[in-house]
C-alpha cells in the first residue's frame, strides 16, 4: 500500500469528525450530551471530529441517531466512510520505533496537496539524505541500538517516496541558514546533503529557499513549523508544531492564518529558488 493510498483513511476519519460537528451543532447538542451517549469523555468527541481517533461503528450509530439522522442511505454512506477510516496506513508497522503523537503527522503529510514548512534547526524531513538522517536521528537517540535507528531511517526514507509520486503535494520550504551550517556527520554527508537539496529543489513540485544569516530578524521568530492544506474543500489547513515529547496540531482559523502570513513573508524575505540554489552551491565549496 503506497503513501498516498493508505494516508486516504486520515482524511475519511477528518471528513467524517466534520461532517459529525455540523450534524451535532445543527442538532443545538453539546460535546458533553454526545459524549454521555456513547459513554465517552466531551474529550473523545472532540477528538473524534477532528479526526484524531479511529471510530467504532456503534458510536458512529449512536451520534447518528442522537442527530436525528434516520434516512438510512445517509446512514449507511457515514457507516462506510468509518470502516474505511480506520484502514491502518502503511506506517503502522512502524509503530515500534514512531512516537505515539507522530502516526497522524506522517497520514496528514501523506494526505496534503500543498506542504508548507520553515526549519531552524535541521534539513527537513522530507529533504534528507539517508546519511544526513542516520546522522541526525543517532544523535537525536544516543543510546538506541542501530537497529531501531535503522527502522527510523528506513521511515524517513518511505515518507519520501511521497514527494516523489504521482500523487506528489506542492513542497513549499524555506530553510534557515542555520540549518545547512550545523554538521551533521562528515563533511562528505553534509556535502551530499546540500546537493541533494540542490538536486531536488529542481523539481517542478518542490519550492526551496534558503533564509541567510545576513537578512537579521525574520518573521520565523517563534521556531520551525509547518502548515498543511487539504484539496478536500470540508478540511480546514492545519499547522504543526512539533515539540520534545510532544507536538501541537492547530486548526482554529486565527491561528492558521497567522502561520500562513509568516510564511508567506519568509518566502517574501528569503532569495528566490534560482538564488537560494547558488547560495546553496557556496556553502559546498565552503565545506
Amino acid at each position: 500500500m503506497g503513501a498516498g493510498e493508505s494516508s486516504g483513511s486520515v482524511v475519511r476519519r477528518m471528513l467524517l469528525g466534520s461532517h459529525l460537528r455540523r450534524l451535532r451543532e445543527g442538532q443545538g447538542i453539546t460535546r458533553e450530551k454526545a459524549g454521555y451517549s456513547i459513554r465517552a469523555s466531551e474529550s473523545k468527541i472532540s477528538r473524534m471530529e477532528l479526526g484524531r481517533v479511529s471510530f467504532k461503528a456503534r458510536d458512529v450509530e449512536d451520534l447518528l441517531t442522537l442527530y436525528g439522522v434516520t434516512d438510512e442511505k445517509e446512514r449507511t454512506s457515514l457507516l462506510s466512510l468509518a470502516k474505511e477510516a480506520n484502514v491502518a496506513g502503511w506506517w503502522h508497522s512502524y509503530s515500534d520505533v514512531l512516537p505515539s503523537w507522530f502516526p497522524t503527522y506522517v497520514g496528514l503529510e501523506g494526505a496534503a496537496h500543498l506542504i508548507r514548512s520553515y526549519e531552524v534547526q535541521f534539513v527537513h524531513g522530507l529533504l534528507q539524505t539517508e546519511a544526513y538522517a542516520h546522522a541526525v536521528i543517532s544523535n537525536g537517540m544516543p543510546n538506541a541500538g542501530e537497529a531501531d535507528i535503522d527502522r527510523r531511517v528506513a521511515l524517513r526514507l518511505e515518507r519520501q517516496k511521497y514527494l516523489v509520486s504521482e500523487a506528489a503535494p506542492q513542497f513549499h520550504c524555506v530553510l534557515d541558514e542555520a540549518a545547512l551550517r550545523r554538521p551533521y556527520g562528515s563533511r562528505e554527508v553534509m556535502r551530499g546533503q546540500l546537493q541533494h537539496l540542490i538536486d531536488i529543489s529542481e523539481r517542478p513540485n518542490v519550492r526551496l529557499q534558503v533564509m541567510p544569516f545576513g537578512f537579521g530578524g525574520h518573521s520565523g521568530e517563534s521556531g520551525s513549523f509547518t502548515v498543511l492544506s487539504f484539496a478536500e474543500s470540508d478540511l480546514s489547513d492545519v499547522v504543526y508544531l512539533e515539540q520534545l515529547t510532544s507536538a501541537l496540531y492547530l486548526d482554529k482559523r486565527e491561528d492558521v492564518t497567522q502561520y500562513e502570513r509568516a510564511m508567506r513573508q519568509l518566502q517574501k524575505d528569503s532569495p528566490s529558488p534560482e538564488e537560494s540554489r547558488d547560495l546553496l552551491r557556496g556553502l559546498i565549496q565552503l565545506s
